[in-house]
């Protein structure tokens, strides 16, 4: 090999020595550095209340309802109510024509009145020993059955005027003055409206947190921007063995009416509520089958997986049981590049907002 090529080779080997050299300190550099941080979005696990509910469809019935009816036969001589209107308890709504019923109450009034007289006269002549204890006893007997039919007649004077067994609205009027009735006509309908019933079938899981006085909400489809509440007051004490649920009723008070029976209604109904619960968006959730876990920030800025246990979920949130305490930060995006103990750099709080508004 010549002088000048020898010379040439020894310097290009000198120059790939350098640069091997180089690349071996800078790899060496970059080991002793570390990973690079990956960059995640978090947000601190919250404590806020936490209402568990159960979503039902359910029916609205009135407090109280009834047929109107008349005890007896007779023709209506008038009706004394306007349809829809708000009656008092014992107000007459129907007045049958009770002509018939005074002249025997008149009647019964004169036999009774004669028979009156005959046991007083007996019950003496007895004393005086001029008469049997049968024919005493005869006298005492017809006395007090026409005592009876006394009664029975006035009160069928009384049954010819048909009053409402308590207040409420009266229903639309099926007769007319002058319409000879019978006994198993309905005449109208009365609807206590101030307060409803909401009857709902629960099934048999979530009985055991169930109580009379827990309190109930919903709404209709008639108003289905307001919310109305109202409180347990009865729990069957039997389960239905077709549907396995039990029934439910609430009451709830009505004052402007808006609510009508037959109505159809969507209920929330609270089976629990947790004024402290931990809730973390849902976004934050890694799960394995039925197991879950995050990834927590830890003080050295490192991400550390943590197994968790759930509740009861909300829109967009999850409430954390076990495995998480309120304050810790939870990593809600970035997960797909993170391994436990990774270094992470976190982002702005700004980009943590919409999750921060969810909660």
């Amino acid at each position: 090999m010549s002088t000048d090529r020898l010379t040439r080779f020894i310097s290009v080997l000198g120059i790939l020595l350098m640069m091997t050299g180089t690349g071996c300190r800078k790899q060496k550099a970059d080991a002793a550095a570390g990973p690079a941080p990956v960059q995640v979005i978090v947000v601190e696990a919250k404590t806020e209340p936490v209402a568990e509910s159960l979503s039902l469809t359910a029916s609205i019935t009135p407090n109280e309802t009834v047929e109107i009816k008349s005890e007896t036969d007779g023709i209506v001589l008038e009706t004394r109510f306007t349809e829809g209107e708000q009656v008092a308890k014992g107000r007459v709504l129907v007045q049958l024509d009770d002509s018939k019923f005074a002249a025997e109450v008149k009647e019964a009034e004169a036999v009774l009145k004669l028979s009156q007289a005959n046991h007083e006269r007996t019950k003496q002549l007895f004393q005086d020993k001029l008469i049997s204890q049968q024919d005493y006893d005869q006298a005492t007997a017809t006395f007090a059955v026409n005592q009876a039919g006394l009664e029975l007649k006035r009160r069928q004077l009384q049954d010819a005027r048909i009053v409402a067994p308590f207040s409420g609205i009266v229903g639309a009027r099926q007769i007319s003055p002058g319409q000879v009735i019978s006994r198993s006509m309905t005449l109208t309908w009365l609807v206590d409206l101030d307060t409803v019933k909401v009857e709902v079938k629960v099934p048999e899981k979530y009985l055991r947190q169930l109580h009379v006085g827990q309190s109930m909400e919903f709404s209709v489809a008639a108003y289905p921007d307001e919310k109305f509440r109202g409180e347990v007051y009865f729990i069957s004490p039997q389960i239905d063995e077709k549907t396995r649920t039990a029934l439910v009723k609430a009451r709830i008070p009505n004052p402007e009416h808006k609510l009508r029976g037959g109505m159809f209604a969507s209920l929330d109904l609270t089976l629990r509520l947790r004024d402290s619960a931990i809730v973390i968006p849902e976004p934050a959730l890694m799960s394995n089958g039925d197991r879950f876990s995050v990834f927590v920030v830890d003080e050295k800025g490192e991400a550390q997986m943590r197994p968790v246990e759930l509740g009861y979920r909300l829109p967009g949130r999850v409430e954390v049981t076990q495995g998480l305490s309120a304050g810790e930060k939870v990593v809600v995006e970035g997960l797909q590049k993170l391994r436990p103990g990774a270094p992470v750099k976190l982002s702005p709080p700004e980009a943590a907002a919409i999750y921060n508004n969810r909660t």
